[in-house]
Parts: structure tokens; C-alpha cells; sequence
């Protein structure tokens, strides 16, 4: 374990995330002591059993005397946040001789924070300059995230913020669970015989959010899960049929369905897509590798994935995405460079590279002995690998978030043609419009434009509950909205 000792400051979630940042894996623990007044004011890093040989011994001390003249001038807190952390930073990126991609940044949103200031009147070039100095981010990551900006800023250009809102609507069915899953997910071979109440439910709460949002038309609608296309092709035509009847068809700028998993997709389920004239889909393969889908728990082949991607382009899908996972366990830079061999010979319209994850509910950790001997590895490479790749394909980055626990202190990124970015994704991130959730586990986030407030409105994660409370989800938004 690393100890991480602070005085007065209050950061310690900030200081508790960059020091994970530097040490992976490690349970780290963070505590505030009191300050001496004889004593300018520092950050002891108690390393212990993860000392390095050197003559520091098993702890870091990070002296902060600017931090003083910093509060006695009234400097607003995220200055001074970001003073310590560069200093802590310097010293751990000097004592481990090595840097992190990010610097200084822990929050999953930096996209964000270039949003910002190209609102402002920033320059690309004095975006990239900012984020160098203010947060010690790497070159080549300040400018993928002020390209994000930008092209956000062009996808996002004349959406309404103020009426428009979002829809998204979750299938929390999966044909099996994935191995590094942490999300709502149920088996569909031991719930098929409550989807119809499942789908009962759901029509509810889509019927209240019609009536309730009237007069107003929703941007976008992303259905997700789960996997959606769990369902049969007789309940997705059900689904579809309902949502256009309650919001519409005509201004709605974007429809996506995630048909995710190959194994849980037919063509006759395709062909409903289209006859509803959705045109955007995810066909989320994830590795190209058939040994690492087996790991994984992804009951289908390499080939199916190239089977129904050729469905899809037959039957006019314009916009697919694909979904790969850098990191997952085993593979090498061999098994991403073959991947993403087959990925240019299938040329989606979008790729999200996603850096693997790993959340406490997931089996990778709650089994972690069962897969000590899978090493899991992303690098440089792997990522640069996956942007080249994007590049080629004529693919451009519109969208950008970190989590938690990320394999290689990376990132997540979606990569989309010109005109085929996602709006959903970018709102999600972005924080701008109201995005109403719908079914089992969905997270409404309502916001107020006036003040910038946003408040959440959770349903329940389980299904059976929320089959037998769906009233009471239906109040729970009933008192925001």
C-alpha cells in the first residue's frame, strides 16, 4: 500500500488519482495531518514496499511553499489544485523516470476543458500550449483533444441546447457476459420469457416522457444495453414502432442502435432496422482475434463479424460503427496489428478504440487469480497503431473521455467520417442538452441551461424491480421534469 500524507490542502481525491496514475493496481490511501506553522506546507509520499533503490529511502516529500503566497493572494482553488499536482507530479515523473500521457489530468472529461476555452477565443495552437503547461500533458495528447474540441464544436453547431433534448433507451439483455463487463446485463436465455413485460414497462415510461416533453423533439436517440438486438426481430419492430409514435421521426437528427454483438444478430432483424430507416448501427467486435473472444466470453467468430458487417452494407446501414478494446488480456502488439488489418478491410464509417477498464463489478477483477497468468498490456504503439488506422480510413476524432483503471493511462476515442460523427456520444461527454434515460439502470441527466445545474434521476439497475416499480420511476422523473 502507498500513503499519501497532505496538509490542510484538500485535494486528496486529486492527489489520490495521480499517484494511482504512477502506480496501477496499488491500494493507495490518502490523509489530510495537521500543518505545523514552522512548516511550509508539503505532500509526504510513503512508499514503502514500492520503494525504488535510491537514496530517498520508502517515502517522497513534495515541499509547496508557493501554495502560501498562492492562498494569501486569494488564487481560486483549481489554480492552486493545479500547482500541487504539478509539483507532486514532477517529483514522481523525476524519482520513477517515467511520464504519463496526460500529466496531471485525472478527470475523465478533458475534452471538456478544451471545449472551454475554444469557447473563449483560445487558438488551437494556444489550446495545445495550455494543456502542455498548465497540466503537463504530452504533445501528441493536447493536440488530439483540441481536435476533438473543434470537431465537436462544427458537429454540435446548430443543435438546440435549450428545447432539444436526448433520448436514450437501454436493453439490459445480453447473449452472455463479457469478461471485463461491469455494466447492467442480464442473460437473455434466463430472462427471454419476461422481455414482452420488460418492453410492457418500458412503453410507459415512454409514453410519460412523450406527454410530458410535448412541444419539444428530441435530437437523438441511442438505444444500448445490454445488447439490443437480444431482442427478436418481432419485439425491435414493437420497440421502434412505439418510439417514432410518441416522438416523431421527422426532426429527429440522429437514430442509433447498437446491434453490438454479432451472435445476437440475424438479418431478418437488420432488415427492421432499415424498414424503420435507421441508418446508424454498432457492429462492436471488439478483437479480430478468435482466441481472445473465446477468453472473453464472446460466444461468435472472427467470421461472423465479417458475415454480418456484410449484411449490413447490403441492406444500405450508412453509418456503422465498430468497437475495439485495446489492452484485453493476452494480446500482443501482433494480435492489434492483425486486428486492425481486418478492421481497414471492413471500412466502417466510425471506430471507437476503447482502452480497457477494468471497474470492481467486472469477473477480470472479481476473478483476477483465475487470469493472473493473461498479461494485460497497452502501449504507445497499440494506441498509435489504432490512430493511424483511423487516419487511413479517412477517419477523424470527434469525441474523447478516460475512466477509471485504464489499461496505459490512456484514453477513449471515436473516430468518425466526415458528417457520421455521433451527436449521442458527444452530448454524453459534453454535458450540454438533457439526455432522458429510459428502462433498467438508465441515469436521466436534466439540465437547467439557465444556471448550468444538472441533476440526475436514477432508475433501478434490476429488471425484475423495475418491471414492479415502474410507476415509481415514472414519479422519480415526474419531479425533476
Amino acid at each position: 500500500m502507498i500513503r499519501v500524507e497532505i496538509t490542510e490542502l484538500n485535494f486528496e481525491q486529486d492527489l489520490y488519482s495521480l499517484v494511482r496514475s504512477f502506480y496501477p493496481g496499488v491500494e493507495t490511501r490518502v490523509e489530510i495531518i495537521p500543518r505545523y506553522e514552522e512548516y511550509p506546507l508539503y505532500v509526504k509520499i510513503i512508499l514503502g514496499e514500492h520503494a525504488h533503490e535510491s537514496e530517498e529511502g520508502d517515502f517522497l516529500t513534495v515541499w509547496l511553499p508557493k501554495a502560501d503566497n498562492l492562498i494569501e493572494r486569494g488564487t481560486d482553488r483549481l489554480a492552486l489544485k493545479s500547482y500541487v499536482k504539478r509539483e507532486v507530479y514532477r517529483r514522481l515523473q523525476g524519482y520513477l523516470n517515467t511520464s504519463l500521457p496526460w500529466g496531471t489530468l485525472t478527470g475523465i472529461r478533458p475534452a471538456k476543458l478544451a471545449t472551454k476555452l475554444l469557447g473563449e477565443g483560445f487558438s488551437e495552437g494556444e489550446i495545445v500550449r495550455h494543456f502542455k503547461e498548465e497540466y503537463l500533458v504530452s504533445e501528441g495528447k493536447a493536440r488530439l483533444c483540441t481536435q476533438v474540441a473543434v470537431n465537436e464544436a462544427a458537429a454540435l453547431n446548430d443543435l438546440d441546447y435549450e428545447d432539444g433534448y436526448s433520448i436514450y433507451v437501454g436493453i439490459p439483455f445480453c447473449p452472455t457476459k463479457c469478461l471485463y463487463c461491469s455494466f447492467t446485463s442480464y442473460p437473455i436465455g434466463v430472462w427471454e420469457r419476461r422481455v414482452d413485460d420488460y418492453l410492457g414497462a418500458l412503453f410507459k415510461e415512454i409514453e410519460y416522457v412523450s406527454k410530458k416533453m410535448a412541444g419539444r423533439k428530441p435530437s437523438s436517440i441511442y438505444i444500448g444495453g445490454g445488447t439490443p438486438t437480444t431482442l427478436t426481430d418481432k419485439q425491435l419492430d414493437r420497440l421502434l414502432s412505439r418510439l417514432f409514435e410518441a416522438f416523431g421521426k421527422e426532426e429527429i437528427r440522429e437514430f442509433t442502435v447498437e446491434a453490438g454483438r454479432p451472435d445476437s444478430i440475424t438479418r431478418e432483424k437488420l432488415e427492421v432496422l432499415r424498414r424503420h430507416g435507421i441508418e446508424r448501427i454498432s457492429i462492436n467486435p471488439q478483437t479480430m482475434q478468435q482466441k481472445t473472444l473465446d477468453l472473453i466470453g464472446r460466444k461468435h467468430t472472427v467470421e461472423q463479424i465479417r458475415e454480418v458487417f456484410g449484411w449490413a452494407r447490403e441492406l444500405g446501414f450508412a453509418n456503422i460503427n465498430m468497437d475495439l478494446i485495446m489492452g484485453l488480456p493476452g494480446e500482443d502488439i501482433g494480435d492489434v496489428r492483425d486486428t486492425l488489418s481486418e478492421i481497414r478491410k471492413l471500412k466502417p464509417d466510425s471506430l471507437t478504440v476503447h482502452s480497457l477498464a477494468i471497474k470492481r463489478a467486472a469477473r477480470l477483477n472479481t476473478m483476477k487469480e483465475a487470469y493472473a497468468n493473461y498479461k494485460i498490456e497497452n502501449t504507445d504503439e497499440m494506441i498509435e497503431l489504432s490512430r493511424q488506422t483511423a487516419e487511413e480510413l479517412g477517419l477523424h476524432p470527434y469525441y474523447l473521455y478516460r475512466q477509471k483503471n485504464m489499461a496505459g493511462n490512456f484514453e477513449n476515442v471515436g473516430y468518425a467520417a466526415e458528417g457520421k460523427a455521433c451527436l449521442y456520444n458527444i452530448l454524453i461527454m459534453e454535458e450540454k442538452q438533457t439526455i432522458i434515460a429510459l428502462g433498467a439502470g438508465g441515469s436521466t441527466k436534466v439540465l437547467f441551461p439557465e444556471t448550468g445545474e444538472i441533476k440526475r434521476i436514477e432508475n433501478v439497475k434490476d429488471v425484475g424491480q423495475y418491471i414492479e416499480r415502474i410507476e415509481e420511476m415514472i414519479e422519480r422523473k415526474d419531479s425533476v421534469l
